[in-house]
């Protein structure tokens, strides 16, 4: 027996021991990570800046200090800080050229593809060259790599170039499986991200506006990619409409799609010849986040505010529920925090990049009036990134200059309300009875025992239609022109950046890089540099925030890479009564395939 507690004893002190000195390793590597984060990088001479076109690819960066121990630091990157590096590269003589190389890779809009694009495009003014590589071009990865000098790829690789589509999905028969119907209440023919709830095909309204913002992206594409690759735009629709993914890498050459065909290790000599360095000579090169860590950052002139507000809009943080990645626009945060911008003396104009298809309308209200007021203190200038509509818009339109990207989807100035009706769930499938005693004549308005009664739907109607005519006052207001004229391209129509140029819900058409030229104008500045916002959190406070994290989360987690397009729609019926009863908001996945 003396024995077997020995053993007991000898196992856990070997496991605390084991605890403490992983521990240790792991509080020494964080401590070197934070060492190394202050020390610049020094770039040496002859250098390539390698750009990989894998993972997910978001709005911003959220850097994780957990993600950089685990060796995964190029698993999300921010289009924010490859478009930085980009900038810095071109600036920065060692750097002679950038090379690409593709792979598994996701980016969240055709908007920021065209963004990321147009920063390569800008390198290339340098006279400093970019070749990009890929065993597999997907569209976007081929769309972003033919801005390149030479495009190359594994004799065996594929190109997926086939058009864009969309193939959105309806869940009300299924749903009606388990006994649930969704009652709906909204205003605007085109409206119609409630189509996902209410019904089983796409309305002609949808349909309509779905084909016109697609058409209008994917011509965009073939303007771009027939100026860079000399392919006129009906043969680019050809290839399109072949099945690219099967042609031979041979077929491909022959289209002009590619310049060269490589082998893996056939790639380094061909650096070199473009380096003009002998073949024994090492290749330098520097990753994304290296580039950003070189040189000075100016911090001369006047500071204006660049604030990154992504995801859905939510008056409250929501347990389980996000759309884009896990970010989400909280309506009392970020109202907070663009107050303090309007206050901080030192702070002369503020762009806020907005990405989000909406949310709550209350939440959206409530970000509407913060911008307005930051707007009377100083310029307020709206840069649009892959969607800025419904509630994106809504608080958009607050602002004193509105930019956004060619593809940016942008107005569906409509909202709506979705009411569960779970009582078939309860009384037909589950055999629960109810019974009603009350006081007053709509005492149990809103109660799961039974649908809504039209008198009931008549009044939600009525308070759906005013808050409708507040967004579109607001819009009227905002942009300056009146009711009628707003009444006429509201509706809940989707519109493409380029087109809403046409119409005046925005001013310009242009980059992030567009919009803080505009508030310096607007501010007078001469000389002035930028600060981003909100500031991403501290180690220590990833370290908390961590340790804190429940198994919820990791549940989260798995069940977003489980579904997939599907999460979002379905973590929203999980969190109906969490969530805002209005809604300001386009279609959760705009399925562009």
């Amino acid at each position: 027996m003396k024995d077997f507690f020995k053993n007991v004893f000898a196992t856990i002190v070997g496991i605390a021991i084991f605890i403490a000195i992983v521990g240790f390793f792991g509080l020494i590597s964080i401590i070197g990570m934070i060492a190394s984060s202050d020390t610049k990088t020094t770039v040496k001479d002859n250098s390539v800046l390698v750009l990989p076109l894998s993972g997910m690819i978001d709005e911003r960066s959220e850097g994780s200090v957990f993600s950089e121990l685990m060796g995964e630091g190029n698993g999300q990157m921010g289009l924010d800080d490859i478009i930085a590096a980009i900038k810095k590269a071109k600036e920065n003589d060692d750097v002679k050229g950038i090379y690409i190389e593709t792979g598994m890779f996701q980016i969240d809009s055709p908007a920021s593809s065209h963004a990321l694009r147009e920063a390569l495009l800008d390198f290339k003014k340098s006279g400093k060259w970019i070749v990009a590589y890929g065993d597999q071009y997907g569209q976007s990865a081929y769309y972003i790599s033919s801005a390149a000098d030479q495009v190359w790829i594994n004799p065996s690789g594929e190109i997926d170039w086939h058009g864009l589509g969309s193939t959105p999905y309806f869940l009300k028969d299924f749903l009606s499986k388990f006994g649930v119907k969704m009652q709906l209440t909204k205003v605007g023919t085109y409206k119609s991200a409630p189509e996902t709830y209410t019904s089983d095909k796409m309305s002609d309204a949808n349909r309509e506006q779905v084909m016109q913002y697609i058409s209008g992206i994917w011509q965009q594409m073939l303007n771009d990619v027939s100026a860079s690759r000399k392919i006129t735009k009906e043969q680019l629709n050809a290839i399109a409409d072949s099945i690219t993914m099967f042609s031979t890498t041979a077929e491909y050459q022959k289209q002009k799609l590619i310049d060269k065909v490589l082998y893996y290790d056939q790639i380094k000599p061909e650096i070199r010849k473009l380096l003009k360095i002998d073949e024994d000579e090492k290749i330098n090169t520097i990753g994304v986040k290296a580039m950003l860590n070189t040189g000075s950052d100016s911090k001369k002139g006047e500071k204006i505010a660049v604030y990154y507000a992504y995801g859905n809009i939510v008056t409250r943080e929501v347990e389980s529920m996000t759309t884009g990645g896990g970010h989400s626009i909280v309506g009392v945060d970020v109202s907070e925090d663009i107050e303090k911008l309007a206050a901080d003396e030192d702070v002369k104009a503020i762009v806020l990049r907005i990405n989000s298809g909406g949310g709550s309308a209350y939440a959206s209200e409530q970000l509407w009036r913060a911008i307005s007021r930051a707007k009377a203190k100083k310029p307020v200038v709206v840069s649009m990134g892959g969607m800025a509509a419904s509630g994106g818009y809504y608080m958009s339109c607050a602002a004193n200059w509105i930019v956004a990207e060619p593809t940016t989807l942008t107005g569906s100035i409509g909202i709506f309300g979705l009411i569960p009706d779970i009582s078939g769930l309860l009384t037909e499938k589950l055999g629960v009875k109810f019974d009603e005693v009350k006081t007053n004549k709509n005492t149990t308005f809103g109660t799961s025992a039974r649908p809504l009664n039209q008198e009931e739907m008549a009044v939600l109607n009525k308070y759906i239609q005013r808050g409708y005519e507040l967004f579109r006052k607001r819009v009227a207001d905002g942009r300056k022109q009146p009711v009628d004229s707003i009444e006429k391209i509201a509706q809940g129509h989707v519109w493409l950046g380029q087109d809403a140029l046409g119409i005046k819900l925005v001013d310009q058409l242009g980059s992030l890089d567009d919009a803080v030229k505009k508030a310096a104008q607007l501010a007078k500045l001469e000389e002035y540099h930028t600060a981003s916002y909100p500031q991403t959190a501290s180690w220590k406070e990833q370290l908390l925030k961590k340790a804190t994290e429940s198994g919820g989360s990791y549940l989260d987690r798995e069940l977003r890479l489980t579904l997939g397009e599907f999460y979002a729609p379905f973590m929203l019926l999980r969190t109906i009564d969490q969530q805002d009863a209005i809604q300001a908001r386009i279609p959760f996945v705009l399925d562009l395939n």
